[in-house]
C-alpha cells in the first residue's frame, strides 16, 4: 500500500506543480488560448488558483517525503479534491465538456492519495 501511495502522490504532485506553476507565472492573457475558463476570473483569482495547486502539491509530497506530520498528506489531497470539484463545476457551467476527463482523473488521483494516506 505504501508503494501505491508514493506512486499516486508523486504523480499528483508533478501534475499540480506544472499546472499550478503555469497559472502563477503566466498572465491571464497568456493562459487564455489554452485555458479559456480564465476569462471568468480576475488575474489575482487565477494566480490564487495556481498557488492553491502548488501548495496542495507540496502538502501532498513533503510530509510523505520527510516523515514529519504525515497526516497532512491526505489532508492536502482532500484540498486538491475540492479544487477539482471547483474546476469541474466551472467547466460544466461553461460547457467545456472536453476538459472533464482530465478533471475527473485528477479528482480520482487526489481521492486515492487521501484514502491511501489515511490508511498508511
Amino acid at each position: 500500500m505504501t508503494l501505491a501511495l508514493w506512486i499516486t502522490a508523486v504523480l499528483l504532485t508533478l501534475v499540480y506543480i506544472m499546472a499550478g506553476g503555469i497559472k502563477v507565472v503566466r498572465s491571464k492573457a497568456q493562459l487564455q488560448p489554452m485555458m479559456p475558463w480564465v476569462e471568468d476570473f480576475t488575474e489575482p483569482q487565477v494566480t490564487l488558483i495556481g498557488a492553491l495547486g502548488l501548495l496542495g502539491a507540496l502538502g501532498v509530497i513533503l510530509p510523505l517525503a520527510t516523515g514529519i506530520a504525515p497526516v497532512f498528506t491526505p489532508i492536502a489531497a482532500i484540498g486538491l479534491v475540492l479544487l477539482q470539484i471547483g474546476a469541474i463545476t466551472v467547466h460544466v457551467r461553461r460547457g467545456e465538456r472536453s476538459s472533464l476527463g482530465v478533471n475527473v482523473f485528477l479528482l480520482a488521483l487526489a481521492a486515492a492519495v487521501a484514502i491511501l494516506g489515511f490508511l498508511a
